[in-house]
């Protein structure tokens, strides 16, 4: 039988979906919380690149008057539909995969998991 608890102790779609609830932010926390579950650190990378680029777009075009507060809540309206689906994909064991920001994930996974381990002696 699989184990699908997770460093919390709770199951992992459960704590899959918690990396999108406060969008980047708990990506963060739960990058750095779980250490061992490849499921939730895919969904907390995932949910730290999406919704943190996202803000910064938002930001930074909302600095232009009118046409960038458009674009600005339409990029709102983009981020509300994508942390809802994110939010029900990770909680259904889907590891749903956005296109750029899911692969850019799966790289910096890659890189923190090889960063890990002690380089090879010859």
């Amino acid at each position: 039988m699989v184990d699908n608890n997770t460093v919390l102790g709770i199951d992992q779609n459960f704590e899959a979906l918690l990396c999108y609830v406060l969008g980047w932010i708990t990506g963060i926390v739960f990058l750095f919380l779980e250490k061992e579950n490849e499921y939730v650190r895919f969904h907390a990378m995932q949910s730290l690149v999406t919704f943190l680029a996202l803000f910064i777009i938002s930001v930074a075009i909302g600095w232009i008057p009118i046409l960038g507060w458009l674009i600005s809540v339409l990029i709102s309206i983009l981020g509300l539909v994508l942390w809802i689906m994110l939010m029900i994909k990770a909680y259904q064991g889907e590891t749903y995969k956005l296109p750029y920001a899911g692969d850019f994930a799966e790289e910096q996974l890659k890189k923190m998991k090889n960063s890990d381990q002690p380089p090879k002696n010859y």
